[in-house]
């Protein structure tokens, strides 16, 4: 936390390099330095979204992360706001757009997609969603894919957020993590966390500052726009640091580079006899979901034995894809790490 925070120059045009570089990203006109993760970005975009529009009743996809729906009803919980669920379209993995319609009433605040989404497939209804209401949008993205896709705010979003640690953080074997959050200009007073914005000293050179302070717990306290004061900088001047270096073509280069692998991944699983993979048809980013006749169990246990963490199972929380699990693929795995991991597939009793 800095309490005197105009003394480190050096620091504040970090952290406003990033939130620049997050706009660019995302197209949206403002972002702040950093949450905690994105899941407890996802709660504070709940809350943000019920301060801009009245109702009670948040709506997210049922396929949705389990840590990050756990993290969020505890931040809506004190509220008053309510979660609901909406289905995903069985067939092609999206977000069920009938299902969507049936639950927007006059009660919803707020909806809330990802792209890509939680089976890696590219979410290509955001038009769609968009057009289907005008309650505050809220996408979660991943920070590496947006380089390549169409920014959030070309749809009409009016909140983004998603997980940073993609952004030249390392894994530290689960943290610390960064979560990432921006929105559109005339919501930048009921954006949570910090913000540091560009000025000019009482003698007339540029200067870094924090703004818009009254916002924040240490000022307004109980009725401060966030539950953050003390947050993720360090990682945010690590991912400017790591954005500023590769530059926007070196991150289209690790993107498609992700997808590439992912892709290849895929169709190589699918050969060996008992496999599925992937399960919804259409474009993904660098996670699909594979399916062993056996059971993921076994996939599970030999991977293991061969030092190989396997993806992630979805029976605990999508019981109907029991024998399901979700594979990723990032830049930093090798050919020699994926085969690796197809010799052991084929050996799966």
């Amino acid at each position: 936390t800095p309490y005197q925070p105009e003394v480190s120059q050096g620091i504040l045009q970090s952290l406003w390099e990033y939130q620049s570089m997050i706009c660019e990203l995302t197209g949206m006109d403002a972002a702040n330095t950093s949450m905690y993760d994105a899941s407890t970005a996802l709660g504070e975009a709940a809350r943000m979204a019920r301060r801009i529009h009245s109702g009670k009743i948040f709506l997210v996809p049922r396929a949705l992360r389990w840590h990050r729906r756990n993290v969020l009803g505890n931040y809506t919980w004190g509220g008053g706001i309510i979660v609901k669920e909406v289905e995903y379209d069985r067939t092609t993995g999206m977000l069920d757009l009938s299902d969507l319609k049936h639950h927007l009433t006059e009660d919803v605040c707020g909806v809330y997609v990802e792209n890509p989404n939680f089976f890696g497939r590219l979410e290509e209804q955001l038009a769609e969603i968009r057009a289907a209401t005008d309650v505050p949008l809220v996408v979660g993205i991943n920070p590496i894919a947006q380089s390549i896709l169409r920014k959030p705010a070309d749809f009409g979003a009016d909140i983004v957020i998603g997980e940073g640690q993609a952004l030249g953080n390392a894994v530290n074997f689960g943290g610390p993590l960064l979560g990432i959050f921006a929105t559109r200009q005339e919501h930048l007073r009921k954006m949570p966390g910090r913000v540091i914005g560009l000025t000019k000293d009482a003698e007339g050179r540029r200067a870094f500052c924090m703004t818009l302070q009254t916002r924040e717990q240490h000022i307004r306290r109980e009725k401060a726009m966030s539950n953050i004061c003390t947050n993720e900088s360090l990682l945010s001047v690590a991912a400017a640091a790591y954005m500023a270096v590769l530059g926007s073509n070196g991150l289209r280069k690790v993107a498609v580079a992700c997808m590439r692998k992912a892709k290849d991944l895929a169709a190589a699983i699918r050969a060996i006899p008992g496999y599925e993979a992937p399960l919804f048809k259409g474009p993904h980013f660098n996670e699909f979901t594979v399916r062993y006749q056996g059971g993921y169990e076994a996939v599970h246990q030999t991977l293991l034995k061969e030092g190989i963490h396997g993806g992630m199972a979805h029976a605990r929380h999508l019981k109907e894809l029991r024998d399901f699990a979700l594979f990723a693929v990032t830049e930093r795995h090798t050919k020699s790490d994926l085969d690796r991991l197809l010799a052991a597939l084929r050996d799966v009793p």
